[in-house]
């Protein structure tokens, strides 16, 4: 295969991919293309510039980008509507990211004219399927370059001997190996490996980086009350926000009562188990407040429909395939759902919970009427509920009377 002549890297400004960078450069004799995305992560960017420019990159070819409230609204939002949790505890908040970063390398590959993308996702794990995946939706004549599955560096002490020799800058605690590593954004932080590998031992404190131990957090619970709109949160307690800054202040709200930490083994795509401590304060409270608004807005048979598709859909956003027709048709379907989903949620959180304890809605299909226990001005006739009990008893009945009969 031809050398490309133009990469654009997904560049964090770390080692690694300061690394690549230069590998690019020294294997193909390529133009190189950086893009940092602005997540959240909480993070100085400037660095990644300054160390880009160090590497030689034009200034032209860098790309930092403010992706918050587009990653919020158009990624995190849409898979709250569906409520979506992998193998029944995982919030996505890695996997919810790799599409939007794909997106863009895509649209500045376009853009710059390069004919090749490139990212730092090992051969181990899900993030090389999903900036892959990602780039074949959306252009499928562009090139991926993976190099931690084509290059020979097999250790750190190579990688470190390569940036020795190429004079790539190499923070002091770099240089031993690291205790573990840490992807974070505006939803999530996760945090694998090192000291991790072991599930059998519970995770050192100093693994988490944004959740204060539930055990530290204040004595005192705090009620925090969220606005929905069709099925997205739009203020928090009576303050409307953008849906970064309603994020980030959930973040902070939920972090400071160790709401969110999660300790998972979970079957990653390409075959093998992987243990991660996960922190996710906001998403823990968005996803228990969302429920709580759909208690009385959503309807029995659409409610229990998107109950049923919404492991799928999970599985395909953890899988890559955000980009794919099924998660899109899942989409529709999910979004149909919340044309009512509007109102209001209290939120009580505390030492590591967040729990609903009250909901309202103009939208509701609650009735009080209905359901009281004291007399209700004939709202509900009693009586009709022997009649829907016969009909439905009627197929268990002949079943039990066949089995009889037959001695089944």
């Amino acid at each position: 295969m031809d050398a490309p002549k133009k990469v654009v890297l997904a560049y964090s400004g770390g080692l690694d991919t300061s690394i690549i960078l230069k590998w690019l450069q020294t294997t193909y004799g390529c133009e190189v293309v950086t893009f940092t995305a602005d997540l959240g992560q909480g993070e100085e960017l400037g660095p990644a510039r300054d160390k880009a420019i160090l590497l030689g990159i034009k200034p032209d070819n860098i790309h930092i980008v403010d992706v918050r409230e587009e990653f919020v609204r158009d990624f995190v939002f849409p898979m709250f509507r569906a409520n979506a949790v992998y193998e029944g505890l995982y919030l996505l908040g890695t996997s919810i990211a790799r599409p939007l970063i794909a997106q863009h390398l895509v649209r500045i590959a376009e853009a710059t004219g390069a004919d090749a993308v490139a990212h730092g996702a090992t051969g181990k794990g899900n993030d090389q399927v999903r900036f892959e995946l990602g780039v074949a939706a959306l252009n499928p004549g562009l090139r991926v370059i993976a190099p931690w599955r084509e290059w020979n560096l097999a250790s750190r002490t190579q990688l470190l001997a390569f940036a020795e020799a190429h004079q790539i800058p190499i923070a002091k605690d770099k240089r031993g190996e690291a205790p573990f590593s840490v992807d974070a954004n505006l939803l999530h932080t996760s945090s694998e490996g090192k000291v991790l590998e072991d599930p059998s031992q519970e995770a050192p404190d100093f693994v988490a980086q944004r959740v204060v131990r539930p055990e530290d957090a204040p004595d005192a619970p705090e009620m925090v009350e969220i606005e929905f709109e069709r099925g997205d949160a739009v203020a928090v307690n009576g303050e409307r926000l953008s849906p970064a800054a309603l994020l980030a202040k959930l973040n902070e709200l939920g972090a400071k009562h160790g709401v969110g930490l999660l300790d998972l083994v979970e079957n990653r795509f390409v075959g093998m188990k992987s243990r991660g401590l996960y922190e996710t304060p906001g998403g823990t409270i968005l996803l228990e407040a969302h429920r709580g608004i759909e208690q009385i807005t959503l309807d029995a048979g659409a409610g229990h429909l998107k109950d049923s598709i919404m492991p799928r859909y999970a599985e395909l956003i953890y899988n890559g395939f955000w980009f794919s027709p099924e998660r899109e048709a899942l989409q529709a379907l999910i979004d149909r759902t919340q044309e009512h989903v509007t109102g209001h949620v209290r939120v009580k959180l505390y030492k590591g919970s967040a729990r609903t304890v009250a909901r309202w809605s103009k939208h509701s299909l609650y009735s009080e009427k209905h359901v009281t226990f004291e007399e209700d001005a004939g709202a509900y006739d009693q009586k009709d509920a022997a009649g829907f009990i016969r009909l439905n008893a009627l197929r268990l009945r002949l079943i039990a009377a066949r089995n009889r009969r037959v001695g089944g």
